[in-house]
């Protein structure tokens, strides 16, 4: 059964820190569904435990309890989708434009989302992803964050500003390893992200093969499925309309129902036995330009920081030098009161947030982290352009329609 959308405050409201690993059980509030083992971290490890050739991280050292959670079956080959954008209760809200997705929605182990990394955003989340790990461990916290070794802010989807990679994100990819047990691992996606730093750093170690058009994508991934093995999509049309139009828009249903087109034909293509994931990295809320908060007018936001990275719905604060961050954390959290949470780095580490930390990560992470409620965004339009601060379209915070995400099954 396709569960109901909870109320609009609901779908705002901030959710609870999600602790990696391996367990089944969270909080009783919640059913028991934002645990570990029903995380983003964990979809590549469950799945290469079905098809065979379990691969453990520091934070998942059990696939096949993995795969058991997920409901996913024993295959020779499977096909995992990740689906930017596509958040489990914006897809539940528009699921009547999604005939494919919907169906696997009424599915047990498609009625029940899955939760995201903190920030919940491209950058941090493919590295997530990749490794079945953790920012903490990756090193890619954010769109953008402190490079230690220039004092400035650099960028993780294009990598501006940022050491190279490998260097910056060093724990070896699921896909890497399952290519080291001699297993086929192929991505299928468009020719520019071949070699993409994003590519280098978080899903290194397959095959790439690539074509402009999406049919002739969904073929690549049909003739590479028929040798075992795993195949890899990635699908980045909702996230772009998400963000340009809302997620709420004519436009983005249209997307949706292109998409959903998409998966269905991907499926029927695929081999007889084929087991089909489909996920995504994050969700998305509609800003309200009414709460749009500019760093830039409000001295009482920025006395004190010297940069500000992350993104709109879930910046970090940089402290100047002198500066308590204590202090900055007071003024913010006063300001924000009722908008926004605010916490010092300590406090967020310690929560378990970004997993566990490594040393070299924690000074990329900002003296101040604050995660948006509501549609709130912050912005700071000295450095970022003014298109950037009125995106219709947003994600980063830990509201359950930013971190709730799909994980759909099928077998062809």
């Amino acid at each position: 059964m396709i569960p109901e959308v909870p109320d609009d405050a609901d779908l705002v409201a901030m959710m609870p820190v999600v602790t990696y690993g391996d367990g089944t059980d969270g909080p009783a509030a919640f059913g028991g569904r934002r645990c570990g083992a029903r995380h983003l971290s964990a979809v590549l490890p469950a799945v290469s435990a079905a098809i065979g050739h379990p691969v453990a991280t520091p934070v998942h050292r059990d696939p096949a309890r993995l795969q058991r959670a997920l409901g996913l079956p024993d295959a020779s080959r499977a096909v995992v989708v990740l689906v930017d954008g596509l958040g489990f209760w914006n897809l539940v809200s528009r699921a009547g434009h999604a005939p494919y997705l919907r169906s696997l929605l009424g599915e047990p182990t498609g009625a029940r989302p899955l939760s995201t990394c903190i920030p919940s955003t491209t950058a941090a989340a493919m590295g997530v992803f990749g490794t079945g790990t953790c920012p903490g461990m990756t090193g890619m916290a954010g769109y953008t964050q402190l490079n230690p070794r220039t004092g400035e802010l650099c960028q993780i989807i294009q990598f501006r500003g940022a050491e190279r990679p490998a260097e910056l994100q060093r724990r070896p990819t699921v896909f890497e390893s399952l290519a080291g047990q001699g297993v086929r691992v192929t991505s299928c996606g468009l020719p520019r992200f071949a070699d993409s730093p994003l590519t280098q750093a978080a899903l290194r170690g397959t095959e790439y093969v690539s074509a402009d058009s999406p049919a002739a994508r969904i073929a690549l991934a049909a003739k590479a499925s028929r040798t075992p093995g795993l195949t890899y999509m990635y699908v980045r049309d909702v996230d772009k309309s998400g963000h340009s139009e809302g997620w709420d828009s004519q436009s983005w249903v249209a997307t949706l129902e292109r998409v959903d087109s998409r998966l269905a034909r991907l499926r029927r293509s695929l081999p007889q036995g084929t087991l089909v994931v489909i996920v995504a990295d994050h969700g998305m809320v509609s800003s309200d330009p009414a709460h749009r908060i500019d760093v830039a007018v409000e001295p009482a936001l920025s006395e004190g920081v010297r940069l500000i990275g992350g993104e709109p719905r879930a910046p970090m604060l940089y402290v100047g030098e002198g500066t308590d961050p204590a202090a900055v954390a007071d003024r913010w959290r006063r300001r924000l009161e009722g908008h926004a949470v605010v916490a010092l780095r300590d406090e967020a580490v310690d929560s378990g947030l970004m997993g566990p930390v490594e040393p070299r990560v924690l000074s990329m992470l900002g003296d101040v982290l604050v995660w948006a409620g509501d549609r709130t965004t912050i912005v700071d339009s000295r450095t970022q352009s003014d298109m950037a601060t009125r995106l219709p379209g947003v994600h980063g915070s830990r509201t359950m329609l930013e971190t709730d995400i799909p994980c759909l099954v099928d077998v062809a």
